[in-house]
Parts: C-alpha cells; sequence; structure tokens
C-alpha cells in the first residue's frame, strides 16, 4: 500500500484553513466517508505514514469544494507549499544549484514523503530528465499536478528559463510507474 506522511497532510490542511477557513475545512470534510473524516478531524502526526488513498480522495473534494473542479490549482498549491519550505537560506541553496541539482534534490525529498514509490532519476544531458515513479496507481493521479508544482517552482527559483514538465506516462494510465519528463534551458 502506497503511503504519505503525515507532514504533506498537515500543510494540505493548514493551507486550506489559512486560504479559506475552517467552515471550508469543514465542508470538505462533510463530504468524506465516515473513516476517512474521522482521521482528518483527528491529530495528523507529521513523522505518521496515512494511506495515499485517503489523502487523493480529500484532495479531489478540496478541489471541488473550493476550485470549482479545477485540478490545476493543486499545482498551484504545490508551488506555494515549495516556496515557503525554501524561504531564507534554503532559497539562497537552491539559486547557487544547478537544476540537475535540483531535480535531484526534489526527487530525494519525494522519497521521503512517500512510502511505497521508488523513485529514479535520469538526467538525459543538459537541459533534460525523466523522472519515474514506481508505485502509483489510477486513483492517485492528482498526485501528478502536485509534483509537477513542486518541480516547476524549484527550477524557477534555481534559475531555470523555459520550464516544461508533463508526466510522459501519467500516473491514470495505472501502468504501476508514471513518467515525469522536464526540460528547461
Amino acid at each position: 500500500m502506497v503511503q504519505i506522511k503525515g507532514s504533506a497532510i498537515q500543510e494540505t490542511i493548514n493551507q486550506i484553513k489559512n486560504r479559506s477557513g475552517e467552515e471550508a475545512f469543514q465542508k470538505i470534510l462533510a463530504l468524506m466517508d465516515e473513516e476517512s473524516r474521522n482521521v482528518f478531524k483527528g491529530a495528523i502526526y507529521s513523522s505518521t505514514w496515512y494511506p495515499l488513498d485517503l489523502f487523493t480522495r480529500f484532495l479531489e473534494l478540496e478541489i471541488r469544494v473550493l476550485a470549482d473542479g479545477k485540478e490545476e490549482m493543486v499545482t498551484r498549491g504545490s508551488e506555494a507549499v515549495i516556496e515557503r519550505q525554501l524561504r531564507g537560506i534554503y532559497k539562497a541553496f537552491v539559486k547557487l544549484g544547478s537544476p540537475e541539482f535540483v531535480i535531484k534534490r526534489i526527487a530525494a525529498v519525494h522519497e521521503t514523503y512517500f512510502q511505497g514509490v521508488p523513485i529514479d532519476v535520469q538526467i538525459d544531458g543538459h537541459g533534460k530528465a525523466m523522472i519515474k515513479y514506481t508505485g502509483f496507481e489510477r486513483q492517485h493521479r492528482i498526485m501528478g499536478f502536485a509534483i509537477i508544482g513542486f518541480f516547476k517552482k524549484a527550477l524557477e527559483i534555481s534559475g531555470a528559463k523555459d520550464v516544461v514538465i508533463y508526466f510522459a506516462t501519467p500516473i491514470e494510465e495505472g501502468k504501476g510507474y508514471a513518467e515525469l519528463s522536464i526540460s528547461w534551458s
């Protein structure tokens, strides 16, 4: 079973509450099944692993309730998260790193957020990379929007230009793996 670190769930809940308020969070909870709602109503521990299926259902409801179903808003949300995480000294560190370094670093960080999702990074010469995520299933497809946002914003902060990111093999194809294509100048 693929799992996600509680800190990612906490960050999402905090972002919803800060941006849209407690009432919006409660609207999302009201649409969840009782078992899932009880998990999100309780304490979410940053170092605990939670089923990714549970989190992706939550994200889908968030998008339906707060973004009129516009899934690309997940990308914007993850861009805001990475920008916040890369403030101060970390931001300077990323700015000094090459895009290749940033890609490898983001992939390594993702491995600490997902359990059951090995990640393989292939840098294909200057300006191209392919990242393979193994273990995601069709129902995890919304995570693709978040992954794109993390890489896009981190690469922009590092100074990469003309960043193009897309899933050459999308999660929703259900192949057991997904391939993220990245190019930049």
